[in-house]
């Protein structure tokens, strides 16, 4: 059997995306999927390699990945008017930000760039893991405020932060309600056409299987353990990040893709690219 190598990050959807592989829960027809998890920061960083097949990476880093990667139909995290948060100690604005030392999970980030169109701030980069790493900064002064992705936007509350912006529903104003595309899974543009439509086909049907298989998946994921403590907790998230649009963006979702990166090149974050969607 033909290995193929799946990179992705240690966080609940992602795995919810994965388990049906990882579990030889489905047909995977010739190949055999080997996965890894890897904070965000690093998954992008893995785009200039040759290690992975699959490789799950934050939306705003794909122009530096497109010579390399085309952009899969499925399996990234879309925010319907929500996504990362930017959270301080006590209550504040935007312009109160304006200027300092903010925590952020990496330079890399779709959080990042979509923080950068919002103000003017000095990045602190603090990985996502592990995922108490950002409390314990933020609470010791280091920076002023920090930016959330992941399970983090939903467990901030209880570590004693406030909200001070909400990044998705910024993005659905200034956008005319697109979704936000955090994260997106990629597929190296190498691989033989028929290699491609296959592989793509076998982790589309994961994620099918894990949206079938909901409740078990649930389960498997406390019992993983993590930051998300109930199957409450972890169903919102899921309903959130893995869901739907997770198994077909759409064309709103595809829009929304598009849209992003030619924002971000508008504002001189990158340079424009045309996505070239895989089957």
């Amino acid at each position: 059997m033909r290995e193929v190598h799946v990179a992705c990050s240690p966080d609940a959807d992602d795995l919810f995306m994965v388990r049906a592989i990882l579990l030889d829960l489905i047909d995977t027809g010739p190949y055999r999927f080997v996965v890894r998890t890897e904070p965000t920061d690093a998954l992008n960083r893995l785009g200039e390699t040759d290690d992975v097949e699959v490789l799950a990476i934050s939306t705003a880093w794909y122009p530096r990945l497109a010579h390399r990667w085309r952009m899969l139909p499925h399996g990234g995290s879309m925010g319907e008017g929500y996504g990362p948060v930017l959270v301080a100690r006590e209550p504040m604005t935007l312009d109160d930000l304006r200027g300092r030392k903010v925590a952020v999970p990496g330079l890399t980030t779709t959080a990042w760039a979509i923080t950068r169109m919002m103000v003017e701030v000095e990045p602190v980069v603090v990985p996502i893991t592990p995922p108490e790493r950002v409390f314990e900064t933020l609470r010791s002064g280091e920076v002023e405020a920090a930016v959330l992705i992941h399970e983090g936007r939903l467990t901030f509350a209880r570590e004693g932060f406030v909200q001070v912006a909400e990044l998705g529903a910024w993005w659905s104003r200034a956008t005319g309600g697109l979704p936000l595309p955090l994260g997106a899974n990629t597929i190296r543009r190498d691989l033989p056409p028929a290699d491609l439509a296959a592989i793509s086909g076998v982790l589309r049907a994961a994620i099918a299987h894990a949206l079938e298989d909901r409740d078990a998946a649930i389960a498997w994921l406390l019992a993983r353990g993590g930051p998300l403590r109930t199957a409450d907790e972890v169903s919102r998230y899921l309903d959130m990040y893995a869901n739907q649009r997770t198994l077909d963006y759409g064309p709103d979702g595809r829009a929304a893709v598009e849209g992003l990166l030619a924002r971000g090149a508008a504002a001189g974050l990158w340079q424009p690219v045309e996505v070239d969607w895989a089957p």
